[in-house]
């Protein structure tokens, strides 16, 4: 039986055999068994409910902060569409957000409405699900600073409710046991001038462009940093700078970055992640761990 036939009868759409490459920033991986788009959550959860157990699954948004395996996927590839693409004021410093929304856009979103605190989101690539699931951060704050609660659905289908203290955020990371798939969140901001906000975000979108290669084909910040320690320094203190295998390489403009030059595998890219891992612990015995999400 294939894997179409035993997956739940759904309102969204599911496509079999994706190569998931195009979905991803470094453009380079292998196919995923299926692929599903909700119709909304109620779709959602429907489907989890009723998948079997024994099929895997993971969710992705823009693909900014992935690397698919050349091998692909032998499960199904969540990704959220235009559903879950919104923002709304509900309050004078209040936003609910969906979680296919851009974190650019919604920081845009917030400044239009004049809602401060939320302009260091234009400088993380991806979407608000992604933000929601790592704590991401960037410019000094991290998700976990201006959100009030967020819903998402556990693999049994049950849709919560969850305040900051349910998801127990740490950096880059949340304290939730199983795969939950976030679907929105309540946003707190503050009460701001239209103008100082737009100049910020200005300002961050100047620096993101003079640091880091973001016309690239990349997957943002490779490496959490370590405590007390950049990732940046530590590949560059063990010379790993411009360092390359295949069309896989370390961004000269930012070396916590790697690049795709053109024809770049997903195995060039793994085999430069580990090669860098290994050399910065022997130059500093610091075993670097990934950011970006590996999947297959």
């Amino acid at each position: 039986m294939s894997l179409i036939a035993r997956l739940p009868k759904v309102r969204g759409t599911i496509r079999e055999d994706v190569n998931l490459a195009k979905f991803c920033w470094f453009q380079v991986g292998g196919t995923a068994s299926a692929l599903y788009k909700p119709q909304d959550t109620d779709d959602l959860q429907f489907f989890l409910k009723n998948l079997d157990p024994e099929i895997p699954f993971f969710v992705f948004g823009v693909g900014s902060n992935m690397l698919i395996s050349d091998q692909g996927f032998p499960g199904v590839a969540i990704r959220l569409g235009r559903e879950f693409n919104y923002a709304h004021k509900i309050g004078e410093d209040e936003l609910v957000v969906g979680a296919a929304t851009l974190d650019v856009n919604l920081a845009e979103f917030a400044c239009g409405n004049s809602i401060a605190g939320l302009e260091f989101l234009s400088g993380i690539p991806g979407t608000i699900g992604g933000a929601l699931a790592m704590n991401a951060g960037a410019y000094g704050s991290e998700i976990k600073d201006v959100l009030i609660s967020a819903h998402a659905i556990n693999k049994a289908g049950e849709l919560r409710e969850l305040s900051v203290a349910d998801l127990g955020y740490f950096y880059r990371g949340n304290s939730l046991e199983g795969d939950w798939v976030f679907v929105d969140a309540k946003l707190k901001g503050k009460v701001g001038n239209k103008q100082e906000i737009e100049e910020r975000i200005k300002q961050i979108q100047v620096e993101r462009n003079a640091t880091q290669p973001v016309r690239s084909k990349t997957g943002g910040s490779t490496f959490k940093n370590p405590e007390g320690h950049k990732a940046w320094q530590l590949i560059d203190g063990a010379g790993c700078r411009g360092l390359r295998i295949g069309d896989a390489q370390v961004s000269e403009l930012h070396c916590n970055f790697f690049l795709n030059l053109g024809n770049a595998t997903a195995s060039d890219l793994l085999n430069l992640i580990n090669e860098v891992k290994e050399r910065v612990y022997k130059k500093s015995g610091i075993m670097l761990k990934e950011e970006i999400k590996i999947v297959g």
